[in-house]
């Protein structure tokens, strides 16, 4: 039986092709992506994540028990502790500071995306704030897993190894699991067959959004 991702997946699944197999992540995963749309794309996931650890702060006053948020300072935790200072560490190669990328403005494509996750949170529930994060949050861990599968020999002078590495490792598999099963246990206690449908549509517009974003780096490297 397919779980509440599974389900929405399914169903949109032409958004959730466009975003996973998009050319921004197929190009990442052989070597061929040029750097400075992979740069252009670390400054603005980098604002991106600020905003999204607003999303998983507001999941906690939006919590209903202690569990709930928990897990949501954990997906907090793992966003300012861990995300964040991957692309820190990378931009440091290139020379720009932490205060540097935070003073770079916010690309329309990333306002738009981080808007509209964080007005699922504010005008609905908790599980319509899940479902807008999902894409990112469990998507990234699919797109990590599917690129380490060419192995260590492959990676070994792979130019994003460090990208794949991180979200194709265990600790950002396990922050996606666990996103997924909480995903799964809002909506055994919220979902119905009526609502189904508006979930879809919050999934869809994600995903499209993810879409936009690769789209945006790639035009900004060019």
């Amino acid at each position: 039986m397919m779980d509440v991702f599974e389900r929405l997946k399914a169903a949109c699944a032409t958004e959730w092709s466009c975003y996973v197999d998009h050319s921004f992540v197929e190009s990442m995963g052989d070597g061929t992506l040029p750097k400075p749309a992979f740069q252009a794309y670390l400054v603005q996931d980098y604002l991106f994540l600020i905003q999204f650890a607003r999303a998983n702060a507001l999941a906690i006053y939006k919590s209903r028990t202690l569990a709930e948020m928990r897990a949501a300072q954990k997906a907090l935790s793992a966003i300012l502790d861990v995300e964040m200072d991957l692309h820190v560490r990378l931009c440091g190669r290139w020379g720009l500071s932490p205060d540097e990328i935070e003073a770079t403005p916010e690309h329309s494509t990333t306002v738009a995306y981080t808007r509209f996750v964080l007005d699922c949170g504010a005008s609905g529930d908790l599980l319509d704030l899940h479902v807008s994060l999902a894409p990112c949050v469990i998507g990234y861990a699919e797109i990590g897993r599917g690129l380490a599968t060419k192995g260590a020999a492959f990676l070994a002078d792979h130019p994003y190894r460090d990208w794949i590495e991180e979200y194709g490792g265990h600790a950002y598999q396990a922050v996606a699991h666990l996103a997924r099963e909480h995903l799964s246990r809002l909506a055994a206690r919220s979902l119905t067959e009526r609502r189904f449908p508006e979930l879809c549509s919050i999934f869809a517009k994600a995903a499209r959004l993810e879409a936009d974003f690769w789209q945006m780096a790639l035009d900004a490297g060019a």
